[in-house]
């Protein structure tokens, strides 16, 4: 079984760091193990429309200092279509998907940038202000 380590932000703020390995867009909850939990923890009932995103991340901590870039690097031609998601709290994200379509619960978002700690992100569309191709 694969397991994912990500970060669940909420829409009220709140962020949980754990593992999960029953994540499936369209689904209406996922467990989290969090990332501090004893080797015998029940895993969280996370509920995905009370979520503003999961990011599925490389490391936990990621770098403080790091300003993450809102460009695409030309040199690197990217997979699929470019997009740019205002989130309601204000967040922009600037990445790539492959399968948005107004109308369903969520999408996955690739970062434009390449090193950035996030790997991929599940975007909870009812949790944005606007989200447009570019």
């Amino acid at each position: 079984m694969i397991t994912n380590k990500i970060v669940a932000r909420f829409q009220d703020g709140r962020v949980l760091k754990g593992f999960t390995s029953d994540f499936m867009p369209g689904k209406e909850y996922l467990h989290l193990l969090p990332e501090d939990a004893q080797p015998d923890a029940k895993p969280l009932l996370i509920n995905i429309p009370e979520l503003k995103a999961i990011f599925f991340v490389k490391d936990f901590r990621g770098d403080p200092k790091y300003k993450q870039k809102k460009v695409f690097d030309e040199k690197h031609p990217v997979p699929g279509r470019k997009i740019k998601v205002l989130f309601s709290d204000g967040e922009l994200l600037i990445g790539t998907t492959q399968g948005y379509q107004p109308g369903r619960p969520g999408f996955f978002v690739f970062p434009a940038d390449l090193i950035d700690n996030n790997e991929r992100c599940y975007v909870v569309s009812s949790a944005t202000k606007d989200v447009s191709l570019i």
